[in-house]
């Protein structure tokens, strides 16, 4: 299942209770113009707007489960179930050692990063910028996560992309952190050694209590569970954080390095 198969069920979803695609627009609420770039491949369909159209077609949430199906196949096969579950979280709390965290990136940071050396051809590239992106729509819903970031002074200083990539980044970090479900934290230089040097890793908390860690190292991502892991984990996660500057703190040393207004 791609997308491109998925669009031809909606079509022909469309087609079959006969709602034209203007109408299909005023009953799941999203404009004519979302619509019409949905159906032409322009822009990719969000499981909010397969639910809506599940709901406007009676399709019995066959569109959602054929989207789920697709998204599955985007990405590393090894980066999938983490994607479930941040989609799924009530919280979530990651830490960056030298970049600023996925969730938190402009698409041409994110690019600068992905395309670093050259490991993946422009086409591949291409995806794994829109899944990184993608994943950002999480902070817009409805009733997002509430998130708490700590970043490392370091990522703020590295010129990804260029410094005028980096100042847009550090533009899109103040205005992320006016959300009021956002919570980001700067550990400053002056803090010297801290345990967050073995590498970032980010904490979901789930609906029904559980919670699950993502760890990446130099080849791939891990989703874990394991009970010790996860104490460890909090126990450096509350070092990390009793070093970090507060809130205001933070967003007052990247508004000085922020280089444009």
């Amino acid at each position: 299942m791609n997308v491109e198969m998925w669009v031809r069920a909606l079509k022909a979803a469309r087609a079959g209770a006969e709602v034209s695609q203007e109408a299909l627009a005023s009953l799941t609420k999203w404009s004519p113009s979302t619509v019409a770039a949905i159906e032409t491949g322009r822009r990719r369909p969000t499981m909010e707007f397969a639910v809506a159209a599940d709901e406007a077609l009676a399709t019995g949430g066959l569109l959602a489960e054929l989207l789920k199906a697709a998204d599955q196949e985007r990405g590393p096969s090894w980066f999938v179930p983490w994607r479930g579950y941040e989609q799924q979280a009530t919280r979530l709390r990651a830490f960056e050692a030298c970049l600023v965290p996925g969730l938190l990136q402009t698409e041409e940071y994110a690019r600068a990063v992905i395309s670093a050396g050259g490991l993946h051809p422009p086409a591949v590239v291409d995806e794994l910028v829109a899944v990184r992106l993608e994943r950002q729509l999480l902070l817009s819903r409805s009733m997002p996560p509430y998130c708490v970031f700590l970043v490392d002074e370091t990522g703020l200083h590295r010129p990804v992309g260029g410094p005028a990539v980096l100042d847009a980044q550090l533009g899109r970090l103040l205005e992320v952190a006016d959300l009021p479900f956002v919570r980001l934290h700067v550990i400053p230089l002056s803090v010297g050694e801290h345990v967050g040097f073995g590498g970032g890793f980010v904490s979901a908390d789930l609906p029904d209590g559980d919670r699950v860690l993502y760890l990446e190292n130099a080849a791939r991502g891990h989703v874990i569970d394991d009970p010790e892991i996860l104490r460890l984990i909090d126990r450096k996660w509350d070092s990390l954080l009793g070093e970090a500057l507060s809130t205001s703190a933070s967003m007052d040393l990247i508004r000085k390095l922020k280089v444009t207004p």
